[in-house]
Formats: structure tokens, sequence, C-alpha cells
């Protein structure tokens, strides 16, 4: 098996969700201000870490994509790993309003529930057609889990 290396496919697949996270964080550009003025738990990192590490994780998003696209698998099995993928990046954008625009905690909750529950099957797709694709998505899925207690917890206290 023998995948050549594809620099389009590699920059639209980095390209996508540096531009979802892009857009995401100037919709609600005040973040930081929101999250420093709300009841935070115990764990809470600074506001300033929250850039750092989505721009790691949509990165990441990027090359995992990278690797499952350009693979040399069936295209029925690629198409619902990346329909997965798409769904994710769909939900993770839409937190971001609900959770700080519309500071509705309980349902920018629910909706990382779903965002977790579709990360999980899209890193076993991946995994399944490459498994460093399906691995890089591990610190995705942790950084969801924490952000699930830090959101269940904000919404508890708030």
């Amino acid at each position: 098996m023998i995948i050549k290396f594809d620099l389009k496919k590699l920059i639209i697949s980095l390209a996508i969700p540096l531009a979802v996270g892009g857009l995401s964080a100037f919709i609600t550009r005040d973040a930081q201000n929101i999250y420093s003025t709300i009841n935070n738990p115990p764990l809470s990192p600074p506001g300033w870490l929250f850039p750092v590490v989505w721009s790691i994780l949509y990165f990441l998003m990027g090359v995992s994509l990278y690797l499952v696209w350009n693979s040399d698998t069936q295209y029925q099995d690629k198409k619902s790993a990346i329909i997965f993928w798409g769904v994710q990046l769909a939900l993770n954008f839409i937190w971001s309003p609900i959770f700080f625009i519309s500071k509705n905690f309980l349902l920018a909750f629910i909706v990382l529930l779903a965002l977790w529950v579709c990360t999980l099957i899209m890193i076993i797709k991946f995994y399944a057609i490459s498994k460093p694709a399906g691995l890089l998505q591990i610190p995705y899925l942790i950084w969801l889990t924490f952000a699930g207690y830090l959101n269940l917890a904000i919404y508890i206290l708030n």
C-alpha cells in the first residue's frame, strides 16, 4: 500500500477546522470576558489556555481528516468517517455561541454530550481506516471530557 502525498488535500484538511475554529473565536470574541465573570469550578484553567489548546486540536483534526481522506480505503468507509468528522465539527462550532452568547449552559452541556458521542464514533471510524488518524483524536476526546466537567459545573454554579 503506497499512498502519495497530496498537498491540496492537506491544505484543505487543515484549512477547514482552523477556519471553523477561527470563525467561532471571532463570533465569541468576548468569551474571555464572559468566562472571567461567571462562577467557575475547581480545576478551571486560565482563559488564555483555551485558544492555545483549541488551535492544537483543530490542527490535529485537520491532520486526521487528511490521513483518512488520502487513504486507499473504500469510498463508503471514508465517506461515513468524514460525515462524523463534519458533524462533530458542526457541533463543536455551535457550542461556543450557545455557551458564551446565549449563556444557555444546560443546552451547551447537552450539545457537548452529543459532540462527545459523535467524536468517539469518529475516532472509532478513523482508527479503522488509519490508526494514526484515530489516535490523533484522543487528546480531543480527553479535552471534551474535561470541557464537559467544566460546562456542567458552570451550569450548576450559575
